[in-house]
C-alpha cells in the first residue's frame, strides 16, 4: 500500500487517480500510523509553505515523515512537496522546512519573467535515476510555482529546468524521490514516472 499524505493542502484526487490507473493500491490518509506502516509514501502538496508546516505540525506529522524519509522506504514528495522536504523557505518571510534534504526555497527573480511559473516545461536529467527509467530526456511536465529549492549538495540534482535560471526541478537523495512538477498532470510521461516510482515501493 502506498500512504498519499493529506494534510489538507494537497492535490490528492488527482495523484490517488493517477495510482487508480496505474491498479496500484493507494490510499490518502493523515494517520502516522497509516503512513507509517506504508511501503511506500507520496507527499503531494498546493499552497503556501507556512501553512503546510503548520498544517503537519497540527497533525502530529511532522516527525513520522521524517522517519519513513530515513528508513528506506520509497518517498515522493510533488510541488510544495519537493519545497518542504528542505531546512527553509523564504516564502512570506523565512519559515522552518522538514530539514530532509539539506538547502533552501527561494522565489524565482522578477522583471520580465511571469511568475508563478505555470504550464509544460522540459525537464533536463542531469543523472541516472530508477525516478526517469524509461522517460527520455528533455520530456515536458506540468508545473505550478512561484518558488523552486536550491540543495546545498549539487549530487542531489537529478532534474533541471530552465526557467529565468537553471533549477532543481527534480531530486534524489537515497530514498527520497521529489520533483518540482506534477507527474499526476503530466500525460503519460508523468504515468511513467508514477509507475517507475510505485514498483520501487513493490521490490524486496
Amino acid at each position: 500500500m502506498i500512504a498519499i499524505v493529506d494534510y489538507g493542502l494537497g492535490n490528492l484526487k488527482s495523484v490517488k487517480s493517477a495510482l487508480d490507473r496505474l491498479g496500484v493500491e493507494g490510499t490518502v490518509t493523515s494517520e502516522s500510523a497509516a503512513i507509517l506502516a506504508a511501503d511506500g509514501v507520496i507527499f503531494p502538496g498546493v499552497g503556501a509553505f507556512q501553512r503546510a508546516m503548520e498544517n503537519l505540525g497540527g497533525l502530529g506529522l511532522v516527525e513520522p515523515l521524517r522517519q519513513v524519509a530515513g528508513s528506506g522506504r520509497p518517498f515522493l514528495g510533488i510541488c510544495l512537496g519537493l519545497q518542504l522536504l528542505f531546512a527553509e523557505s523564504s516564502e512570506h518571510g523565512r519559515h522552518e522546512g522538514l530539514a530532509i534534504v539539506p538547502g533552501k526555497v527561494v522565489r524565482f527573480g522578477v522583471g520580465d519573467l511571469k511568475v508563478p511559473h505555470m504550464g509544460w516545461n522540459q525537464v533536463r536529467q542531469e543523472r541516472p535515476s530508477p525516478l526517469f527509467e524509461g522517460i527520455p530526456d528533455q520530456r515536458f511536465f506540468y508545473f505550478a510555482h512561484s518558488y523552486y529549492a536550491q540543495p546545498d549538495d549539487a549530487a542531489v540534482v537529478i532534474g533541471s529546468t530552465e526557467y529565468g535560471v537553471r533549477y532543481a526541478s527534480a531530486v534524489q537523495s537515497g530514498n527520497v524521490f521529489a520533483t518540482q512538477f506534477h507527474p499526476e498532470k503530466s500525460g503519460p510521461t508523468g504515468l511513467r514516472m508514477l509507475e517507475n516510482f510505485c514498483s520501487l515501493c513493490t521490490t524486496p
